[in-house]
């Protein structure tokens, strides 16, 4: 069957190159009579994997020395409880909540200290990104955190939260890759690899190499960010064959050109769509202008009923995973990095027609 075009915003689309030579190495990489799966992760074949998946992001996203990169199992829900067990020393946090993902990350910190909101954009249903040039931070808080895309929504923050020394952690799962980043800005920066870089069910978290190693009491072997440096993300069997996948992916964006060409790329596809929805009498953005996301477009038409109608329609026509998130309603369309052009164009030519049909 043919491929479709598809806009989930997680697990989401893979670059097709990428999965094509996976699907050749399948039952034989590179000569060993084996897939990566039933590789043993003690190999030197899987440690040269892993080795070349470090390497290539790092370069990629320009990692300093002094920062490691960590391969953990799970994805955002166990980073979560990570970072305040890793930093809460002084059992304080700031958070800013834009966002479904950043509102569960402070309910989690709660569990193990005093943490605050320190700015919100609940009032207006996440619709904008709050200003957080001044934020009232406590002077013997641990961290400040925020999550810079917020999936559901369709919000992003262009500028980077001032932290006012505080040490500032970053969710960046749903535009991860995407875009470059100046990684010394943050002490802390992770993202579920499941919505932009590979399978689910892995977190890639780059961790400031002086914030490692004085937990909370009590804190588990396995959510410690010092058991992954101390082992080069090997202590236990790690998710391998997410890591493969991953190593793939972060070389086909550097045959792209890097972060920076990915960027174009990404905002020449967002501008297809939302140049289309700015001049729609029939479908419309909720997010304010400034502060819409390049990863997560939402959009709505104002009828429930006729956004299932579309959706189901949309489906028939080989444009899957355009229902918004269950909480919003609307629809949803994600245009991460492995998403064509093309598959945006036909997003656009499919809503013109709906819209010629319903409005």
């Amino acid at each position: 069957m043919a491929r479709v075009f598809n806009f989930s915003a997680g697990p989401a689309v893979l670059p097709e190159e990428v999965l094509r030579e996976a699907a050749e190495e399948m039952l034989d990489y590179k000569g060993t009579g084996m897939s990566v799966m039933e590789m043993s992760h003690r190999s030197k074949m899987f440690q040269d994997i892993l080795d070349d998946a470090e390497q290539d992001f790092r370069e990629l996203l320009g990692v300093p020395a002094n920062y490691k990169v960590l391969f953990i199992q799970g994805g955002g829900h166990v980073q979560f409880a990570m970072v305040p067990l890793n930093l809460m020393k002084n059992r304080k946090a700031e958070y800013i909540v834009t966002g479904q993902w950043a509102k569960k990350a402070l309910q989690e910190a709660a569990l193990y200290g005093d943490v605050r909101a320190v700015a919100s954009s609940e009032d207006k249903v996440y619709s904008y990104i709050p200003d957080c040039t001044d934020l009232s931070i406590r002077a013997d808080a641990d961290y400040l955190y925020f999550c810079k895309n917020n999936t559901i929504y369709g919000t992003v923050f262009h500028e980077t939260p001032n932290a006012k020394g505080k040490t500032l952690v970053a969710d960046v799962s749903s535009c991860f890759l995407s875009v470059p980043e100046k990684v010394t800005d943050y002490g802390i920066l992770w993202g579920g690899v499941q919505k932009n870089v590979g399978p689910a069910g892995m977190a890639i978290a780059v961790v400031r190499e002086d914030l490692i190693g004085d937990c909370l009491p009590g804190t588990p072997t396995m959510l410690r960010y010092e058991t992954y440096a101390a082992h080069g993300s090997l202590y236990n069997t790690p998710p391998c064959y997410n890591i493969y996948i991953c190593g793939k992916v972060f070389r086909w964006i550097k045959e792209i050109g890097g972060l920076a060409a990915m960027q174009k790329r990404n905002e020449e596809k967002a501008a297809l769509l939302y140049d289309f929805l700015d001049q729609s009498k029939l479908f419309s953005n909720p997010v304010r202008r400034e502060d819409r996301s390049v990863m997560n477009v939402t959009f709505v038409t104002g009828n429930a009923a006729l956004d299932k109608k579309f959706v189901e329609e949309a489906k028939a026509a080989g444009l899957e995973n355009l229902k918004g998130h269950r909480t919003v309603g609307g629809m949803r369309a994600s245009l991460y990095n492995a998403m064509p052009k093309e598959g945006v164009q036909r997003l656009v030519d499919f809503m013109a027609a709906f819209e010629k049909r319903e409005a």
